[in-house]
């Protein structure tokens, strides 16, 4: 779960927590929550193309209350900051944010010295479960970060692992 989301239980049910482990891993609800142009790559993933739907995350909701995964998609000035960290509040537990673009890992190429109006990464407002780089990054490294988001939630991935390529010799 998200770092610092929820209260450790009193009673701990193993079976029942792997269960609904599994339930909560494979029906997550992202919040539609997209600042820059990271936002753009985020809606094709949820696309025909990608089709987020295959891995239970097609249902973007528009509420926080409904929603178990903040997505933030791009620039997070100090402006928005706050609205950031509300909206992450206003999230039941358990809830997961996965940080998409550079800009959002670390402010990107607006984290200048003279920029003083930029979030040098979204981890200072919210805890981040998932990290997703590139500018922008592709819909597969978002799909790729649900399925890493996944993993750490019920312990093992979907898929296994792809088998690393061995270079070839001529």
């Amino acid at each position: 779960m998200g770092k610092g989301s929820v209260v450790p239980p009193l009673i701990h049910f193993a079976q029942l927590e792997t269960v609904l482990n599994h339930a909560r891993a494979n029906s997550l609800w992202p919040l539609t929550f997209g600042l820059a142009c990271c936002a753009i790559e985020m809606m094709a993933a949820a696309g025909p193309k990608f089709d987020l739907d295959r891995f239970g995350a097609g249902a973007f909701r528009a509420s926080p209350r409904q929603a178990d995964v903040m997505i933030v998609a791009g620039t997070v000035s100090h402006k928005m900051a706050d609205t950031v960290k509300r909206l992450y509040l206003q999230m039941p537990a358990p809830k997961w944010v996965i940080a998409m673009g550079n800009c959002a890992i670390s402010g990107g190429p607006f984290n200048l010295d003279v920029n003083y109006s930029v979030v040098e990464g979204v981890e200072q407002i919210v805890p981040v479960d998932v990290y997703v780089p590139g500018c922008p990054p592709r819909p597969e490294a978002l799909l790729e970060a649900l399925l890493q988001l996944e993993a750490q939630i019920c312990g093992t991935r979907r898929f296994p692992e792809p088998p690393p390529a061995v270079p070839k010799v001529v």
